[in-house]
């Protein structure tokens, strides 16, 4: 009898261990498929912010355990690069990466989010304008400014702070603002180019991708892009040979990336904080990436392919940041939406500027002692 039962036991347990594993097996074998975004970036393969993409896109994959898989695709891979805000909200695509001032056609306030020219005429830098976006009410304004102004089915982040952008280059040296009206310019497109306009230089927009032909057309005689990294990687410095960093239509640049909504609202509460926080890593990462990889393409532009850094004229300074409160005031006067935005970072500023000035003036002082000191100035 107890031999009888020992084996009905065994066999109790044997069914159980085999459904236990079938189960097993078959609950993995059923679960859901991850998701894969199709996103689309407007800079090339070869820009150095599609590597942060990339890097974005797997930092989202390994938090969420492989439930979410990116595929990032080049400028023009599905869409035009100035298409990508409709087609992100129409489904075309499921994520985008641009700059928010390219929707200032329809939006103008769309242009304070990425490219607040010279620094919104309030004294905000590239950190002073994060901490704007993020502890300001920036980033609820960026989000209204997608659902209530621009209509856009899409979910928003800025995430790139890839500024200053030099004001660019030149096929020839520059020495006032008179030689530079004599440029056919490639400048940032919508409202970013308007001080340009406004002080007379005949400006051009395009994308990354079209600058080089141009350049090497004569279609262009001068223009700007982001920063040394980026532009060495897409070879400006083979058709131009004059360089010059200090510019002020986007002392701060920063690019952002949109979601399709409807796939954001299917996402759970997790995957959605996911997002939210591989966002602020790419900050940082961004951050920590312009620094070093700037600095050491300007040495390999000047030491290794004859590229001339000149200081940018000084009548440029006033003349462009006269032209830019000019044409904010014009913007804030008919557009309610621009006049929110800027009124906000006028108040934030307010309480910021003083002290972030004080702070800066530390580092400034600091590295060019340093500088001095080590025979690296």
């Amino acid at each position: 009898m107890r031999a009888k039962s020992t084996v009905t036991a065994l066999a109790i347990v044997f069914t159980a261990w085999a459904v236990l594993a079938f189960g097993c097996f078959t609950g993995s074998a059923n679960a859901a498929a991850p998701v894969v975004l199709k996103i689309q970036t407007a800079v090339p393969a070869a820009s150095v912010y599609f590597e942060l993409m990339k890097r974005f896109g797997e930092r989202i994959e390994k938090m969420s355990a492989g439930r979410i898989k990116t595929e990032m695709l080049p400028e023009g891979a599905v869409v035009a690069p100035f298409e990508s805000l409709d087609a992100v909200g129409k489904g075309v695509v499921d994520g985008g990466f641009c700059w928010t001032h390219w929707w200032s056609g329809k939006a103008p306030g769309a242009l304070l989010f990425s490219a607040p020219l010279a620094g919104a005429t309030v004294g905000l830098d590239q950190l002073s304008h994060m901490a704007w976006y993020y502890e300001g009410g920036g980033q609820k304004l960026h989000q209204e400014l997608f659902d209530d102004v621009l209509k856009a089915n899409v979910v928003g982040f800025l995430l790139m702070p890839m500024g200053p952008d030099p004001l660019g280059w030149f096929k020839t040296p520059i020495t006032s603002v008179a030689d530079l009206k004599k440029m056919k310019y490639r400048a940032p497109p919508g409202i970013a180019s308007e001080p340009y306009k406004e002080m007379g230089v005949p400006t051009i927009s395009m994308g990354a991708g079209d600058m080089l032909p141009a350049a090497q057309k004569g279609v262009i005689d001068a223009g700007e892009w982001i920063g040394p990294a980026e532009d060495m990687n897409l070879g400006f410095h083979t058709v131009w040979k004059h360089y010059y960093l200090q510019g002020l239509h986007q002392t701060t640049d920063v690019g952002e990336f949109i979601l399709n909504k409807d796939v954001w609202n299917k996402l759970t509460p997790d995957l959605q904080e996911i997002f939210k926080i591989a966002a602020m890593a790419t900050v940082t990462d961004t951050w920590n990436f312009d620094v070093y990889r700037n600095a050491k393409a300007l040495e390999i532009l000047k030491k290794q392919h004859g590229v001339t850094v000149h200081d940018t004229p000084q009548d440029y300074y006033p003349a462009f940041i006269k032209a830019t409160q000019t044409v904010l005031e014009k913007y804030s006067a008919k557009d309610p939406f621009f006049k929110k935005v800027w009124d906000s970072q006028k108040e934030f500023a307010k309480i910021v500027v003083p002290y972030w000035n004080k702070v800066l003036q530390v580092y400034v002082n600091q590295g060019l002692t340093g500088a001095e000191m080590n025979g690296f100035k």
